[in-house]
């Protein structure tokens, strides 16, 4: 995953800038195409929260998993009130940068809310991320660490 955003810095929720490089290494990474203004994206986004948050905080230790907002909101000031009032504690894309235009050609997003996990490389173990989440809960990410060749002791 680190290829695929190398040299573009992600930033957290409060707006911090992070090196990708440290952040998403040896993880597996939810892409997640949204907004603020579309209703599927917020009906969805609190499902996603609750998935984050126990892989993260309720294993020990935390899943190697993180989330990547790709944002379609209209405004840089839409996708931070987005991102305040509904967003786990994970990173996104910023705003401005054109790359997102790149990852939704790359990833063929023709509509959102969509979940794309991806291995390291950026390679593609899922594009039904949101649907698994609904349907397995946290079992479906027993099946991406092994999709993602990541090893480790992760139960849930």
């Amino acid at each position: 995953m680190v290829d695929v955003f190398s040299g573009r810095p992600l930033l957290t929720r409060d707006g911090r800038a992070v090196d990708p490089e440290e952040v998403l290494q040896n993880k597996i990474v939810g892409l997640y195409f949204s907004a603020g203004w579309c209703s599927p994206c917020r009906d969805f986004t609190p499902v996603l929260c609750d998935f984050y948050s126990e892989l993260l905080e309720g294993a020990r230790p935390p899943a190697p998993f993180e989330v990547v907002f790709i944002s379609s909101d209209r405004s840089p000031e839409e996708m931070a009130e987005y991102m305040h009032d509904m967003h786990g504690d994970w990173l996104a894309l910023p705003f401005h940068d054109p790359y997102k235009h790149d990852l939704k050609k790359k990833y063929n997003i023709t509509a959102i809310p969509k979940l794309v996990i991806v291995k390291q490389t950026g390679e593609v173990i899922t594009d039904k991320g949101r649907k698994q989440i609904r349907e397995r809960g946290l079992s479906c990410f027993q099946n991406w660490l092994e999709g993602a060749d990541i090893f480790q002791n992760f139960s849930n």
